[in-house]
Order: C-alpha cells, then sequence, then structure tokens
C-alpha cells in the first residue's frame, strides 16, 4: 500500500514538471524555479519518459500495483508521456521557425557542406536521452589562456579547434557565458555550438570575465572587448584568422555579446586598450538582456531586473546616473554599421522575456545595413540551447547556416558600380 502511494506522488511531480514546460509559472519568486523545472524537461522530454518508465517498473516489482493509487499514477503518467512526446514534435518543428527566419537574409551564396534542417543526426539516441552535452572527438581545447597577462582565473580563455587536419586561416566564434553577470564559467555553456563548429574547421573560444558583486560594470565589458582584442592579435598562432571574427553568449552573455558588437572601438570600454581591435564581424545573441534601464517598467521583471542591476552589478541607482545604464544597454547603442545579427529567443522564456527581444530587432532592423535575423521558438524555455536537445541541435544547425554566409559574403570580392565583380589586372 505504501509504495503505491510513494509512486502516485513520483507520478504527480513528472505531471507537474510536464505542465511547468507547456506553461511555466511567471510570478516573480517563482520565475527561476519555473525555468530549471521546465527547460530541462522541455528540452530533454524523452529522457523524461525514460526515468518514468524506469520507476514505473521499478514500483511493479516492489508489487505497487496491488492497490488502487498505483492505477490512478499510472494513468497519470500516460497523460505525461502523452504531453513529453508532443514537447519531443515541437522541438522538432524549430527547424520550420528556423527556415522561415533563414527567408528573410538576402545572400544569395551557396555554401557547400551546410547543416540541413532536419536530418537523421537530429534523432540519435544519445541525442534523445543523454542529458549533458558530449565534446566530440574530433576537437581538442586548449585551457586557460590568460587574455590579461595578470594570471587571475576571470581572465581565462578556452581554445577549441580540430584535432587532425589543424586548421588554417580558419573563421572563428567567441562565446561569451550567461549567470546574470554574478555567476558562470567558461565550460557550462554554449557547447553544442562550439563543439560543432570546431569540428566544421573554425577556432572557437570560450571566455571567462569578472564578475558581480565583486566586479562593477563596465569591469564584465571590458574584460569581454579585451578578450577580443587578445583574439585579433593571437588567434593566428592557434590557426584562426583574425580577419573574421565573430561573437555569440547567452543570456548575460547574449547581452554582452550584443553591446561588444554594437560598440567597436568605444574608449570607456576599453581603457588601457583603446588602439585594441575589439570589432566583430557577426553576432548571435540568445536569450539576452537588450535594455538595462529596465526601460518598459510595466511588470515585475523590470521592476525586479532594475533592482538587482543596481545593487548586484551596476553598484548606483538608476536615478543617479541614467547615461551608465543607456550606454550599457544594446537597444540604446543601434546603429546604421551593425554588423550582421541572428537573435534567438523563446516564448516560454521566464527569466528574460520574450518581449527584450522583440523590441531589440525592432530597433536594429530600423536602422542597420545588415541582415537582421530573427527566430522566436513557440514553448521554449531560457538556456534551450545548453544541452545536447534535438530543439538546441536545430538551433546549432541555423547558426552554422548563417555564419557561414555571412564569411561567404565577408570573403567574397566587392561589387562595382554596374554589378559585376573587379577584375584582377
Amino acid at each position: 500500500m505504501t509504495w503505491a502511494w510513494v509512486y502516485l506522488a513520483v507520478s504527480l511531480v513528472g505531471a507537474l514538471l510536464v505542465v511547468n514546460a507547456f506553461r511555466p509559472v511567471r510570478h516573480e519568486l517563482l520565475a527561476v524555479p519555473s525555468f530549471f523545472a521546465g527547460f530541462y524537461t522541455a528540452e530533454m522530454p524523452l529522457w523524461h519518459i525514460v526515468w518514468q518508465v524506469a520507476a514505473t517498473a521499478a514500483f511493479a516489482l516492489e508489487g505497487a500495483f496491488g492497490s488502487w493509487p498505483a492505477w490512478v499514477a499510472l494513468a497519470i503518467n500516460v497523460a505525461s508521456w502523452t504531453g513529453l512526446v508532443v514537447q519531443a514534435r515541437l522541438s522538432a518543428s524549430a527547424r520550420f521557425v528556423f527556415s522561415r527566419a533563414e527567408e528573410e537574409m538576402p545572400l544569395p551564396v551557396d555554401v557547400v557542406d551546410l547543416p540541413d534542417h532536419g536530418g537523421k543526426t537530429m534523432w540519435r539516441f544519445p541525442r534523445l536521452v543523454y542529458p549533458l552535452p558530449r565534446p566530440s572527438r574530433s576537437v581538442r581545447t586548449v585551457r586557460n589562456i590568460d587574455y590579461a597577462g595578470d594570471g587571475t582565473s576571470a581572465h581565462r580563455l578556452d581554445i577549441i579547434r580540430r584535432r587532425t587536419d589543424l586548421p588554417t586561416e580558419a573563421p572563428v566564434l567567441i562565446y561569451i557565458h550567461g549567470g546574470a553577470w554574478v555567476m558562470g564559467n567558461k565550460r557550462q555553456q554554449g557547447l553544442p555550438l562550439l563543439y560543432e563548429l570546431a569540428r566544421r574547421g573554425w577556432v572557437t573560444v570560450a571566455i571567462n570575465y569578472r564578475l558581480s558583486p565583486k566586479a562593477t560594470w563596465p569591469d564584465h565589458i571590458v574584460d569581454c572587448k579585451r578578450a577580443v582584442a587578445w583574439v585579433h592579435d593571437h588567434i593566428a598562432e592557434y590557426g584562426g584568422d583574425p580577419r573574421f571574427v565573430t561573437v555569440s553568449g547567452g543570456s548575460a552573455g547574449g547581452h554582452l555579446a550584443a553591446l561588444l558588437a554594437l560598440t567597436p572601438g568605444d574608449p570607456q570600454f576599453q581603457p588601457g586598450f583603446e588602439g585594441g581591435d575589439a570589432s566583430v564581424d557577426a553576432c548571435v545573441p540568445f536569450y539576452g538582456v537588450y535594455d538595462m534601464t529596465a526601460g518598459r517598467g510595466t511588470s515585475r521583471y523590470d521592476k525586479g531586473l532594475l533592482t538587482f542591476l543596481e545593487r548586484q552589478v551596476f553598484k548606483r541607482r538608476l536615478a543617479d546616473d541614467p547615461a551608465v545604464f543607456e550606454a550599457a544597454s544594446p537597444i540604446r547603442r543601434v546603429h546604421a554599421e551593425a554588423p550582421p545579427f541572428f537573435v534567438l529567443h523563446g516564448t516560454n522564456d521566464t527569466l528574460v522575456p520574450v518581449a527584450e527581444a522583440h523590441e531589440f530587432v525592432r530597433a536594429l532592423r530600423a536602422v542597420s545595413k545588415s541582415v537582421v535575423l530573427y527566430a522566436e521558438l513557440p514553448y521554449t524555455q531560457h538556456a534551450f540551447d545548453v544541452l545536447p536537445s534535438v530543439r538546441s541541435a536545430h538551433a546549432v544547425a541555423a547558426v552554422v547556416r548563417f555564419l557561414e554566409r555571412v564569411r561567404a559574403r565577408h570573403s567574397a570580392p566587392a561589387q562595382t558600380d554596374d554589378g559585376k565583380a573587379p577584375v584582377a589586372p
């Protein structure tokens, strides 16, 4: 009898996880727990079926099905499994979202060996049930390079590149981790994208930077720009091409990546290395924060974000020094010469509402001469690209296609006024 009730309790927990994946709780106090409960369920739905089936078998062996609570629990589990299968199909449908987003990319350039929108690799067994990213055997990592020369762990970066047939003059991607500007490190996020690009011959770089509350803004962006300047100066030693450097990041890393891309050469963010090259040729921010003033001011999220930033990151009040908050906001720094952008965000994001991306993309498209792609993923939580899920695989494939096509345009010969490529003398 006891085992039947325990099984019922476990089944109810599993059902709540599934419900939360579809309808996350957005209340200020529950937004973070809702994120942690929802993002893993939504990204690894078949893994959840595996553990729930295993739990059902274990309870059956203990004789739980000798009383009615176990049969109620089984019915709840069947409903949960149905919901998880729907989540798996939603993950697969992300390829259509990316396909529509790429239709806006006016780059009629054919690039060979691009990953497709689907493919059997998306549905390999490890991707469906293994819950953590795994490095490819074809890549290796050079760890903990000191990019600032001061010996601190906050100023270290990792370089990931192909293990054999080492690249030369390879395109470069720099990834900036998230963590609300107060936590996280270079080994935790963006790994599926970094490994895939490295496998394809790119040189990828994951960086650390100083974190609050010990660090105070603009320490975070100064470190990111210093790392980019180091890459321009030294990446050729590792097979990279400093003539084509791109940047990506998630959450707080998405904010830093976007701000970095929009402020090349800004002296307030490059103290002591004002002449360093911290420019990038493309930017891919995932679920970033783009307005550090919490400009809409219409939700608990806006007010909570501003309070957090004032106390932990900026250590000053917006009312006392609004210019600092505005200068740190990518949405306030858009301009005509911005590099190509590909912005990704999920509609179920409880940590950074999708409205952040709406407003940023709208502002950027209004002025930028470069392409601005936007993919809004239905029923998708924050940090969806961290795990090796089917949705993450589609996102990685879409970002690879975007970066490769930008690279192709970047390396294409300039056209003359008549639209023809110039002829070499």
